[in-house]
């Protein structure tokens, strides 16, 4: 049986709401609006009026107290870099920028000449500073933060939770372009997720379909969010030990994790990782579905099994 759905765009990705109950629908969907808006307008690096963006203006170092969400979005990145030791990173502004994507990925052209492309670790989480209590952050001259790795994985979370605040009973999941976060009393069979490196796919009885209950679910991908430079093939996970596109095995990683930033950083940290990333994920007790060039799938963890669609 299929549940009450809402289908659009945000972040320049996709966005779906699902709720358990149809009377939810409207709620769920504003609030989840309002979250997303609001994680934009702090934390986007191709909005000039973001607050990132006005805390980093101008030559550095940078230093200000910012807001609760920006401040709570930073927060999720520099754990992410400890959790990971540093396979996912912060300080890659720089380096994104340098591997050539420079303009929301919408407007990023597909082709374009060659550019210089350097081996440059980034300078490290650990020159970043965040004093919780007062908000305070200081950024050091040459650093430049990007929190695409966690941001839109915290913009799920906090969107599942709200909206599942303004319930009175029901669940409701939250996917942004595939970082998935439930809230609430799930559906009694659970949320049925398909596994998919390109979010915007369509629903085939053919893709593998999982089961989760709670937290989160992400997945990360060096095949969607991808550019030629010099007829170089260029994407968006940057590994923060040569500062350039990560070069291991894995194509696609999806993680099962008790929040959708906690998957997002697993599934981030794996493809930077490679090869060491199944042992790595093991020892973390985390569920993991690792895609490598070839198509070749491996699961880990206790990655749940697919679920029969046909019955």
């Amino acid at each position: 049986m299929s549940l009450p759905s809402y289908h659009g765009t945000a972040l320049g990705t996709s966005v779906h709401v699902v709720v358990t109950d149809p009377e939810h629908l409207d709620r769920a969907v504003a609030t989840v609006e309002r979250v997303v808006a609001a994680i934009d307008l702090a934390c986007s690096r191709f909005r000039d009026d973001s607050e990132l963006s006005r805390l980093q203006a101008g030559d550095g170092p940078h230093e200000a107290v910012v807001s609760p969400l920006l401040a709570q979005a930073l927060a999720a990145a520099l754990r992410a870099a400890e959790l990971t030791d540093g396979a996912v990173d912060p300080t890659v502004g720089v380096a994104v920028r340098g591997a050539g994507y420079t303009v929301d990925f919408a407007n990023l052209p597909a082709d374009g000449g060659p550019i210089p492309l350097e081996v440059v670790p980034v300078p490290g989480w650990r020159r970043i500073n965040l004093f919780p209590a007062t908000r305070r952050v200081e950024i050091p001259d040459g650093v430049e933060v990007d929190l695409g790795a966690t941001a839109k994985a915290l913009a799920a979370d906090l969107a599942a939770a709200e909206a599942a605040a303004t319930m009175s009973g029901g669940g409701v999941l939250v996917s942004l372009g595939g970082d998935v976060a439930v809230a609430g009393d799930p559906p009694v069979e659970g949320w049925h997720i398909q596994i998919a490196e390109d979010s915007r796919a369509p629903i085939t009885a053919e893709g593998e379909t999982v089961a989760i209950r709670s937290g989160g679910l992400a997945t990360s991908s060096t095949t969607v969010r991808r550019w030629r430079r010099g007829g170089v093939e260029l994407h968006h996970i940057i590994d923060p030990a040569t500062g350039l596109p990560a070069a291991g095995p894995w194509r696609t990683v999806s993680v099962v994790a008790g929040s959708c930033v906690d998957a997002n950083t697993a599934a981030t940290a794996a493809i930077v990782r490679g090869a060491s990333a199944t042992a790595w994920l093991e020892a973390a007790r985390l569920p993991a579905r690792l895609v490598d060039r070839s198509g070749a799938v491996i699961r880990v963890g206790g990655w749940p099994a697919p679920v029969d669609q046909t019955s």
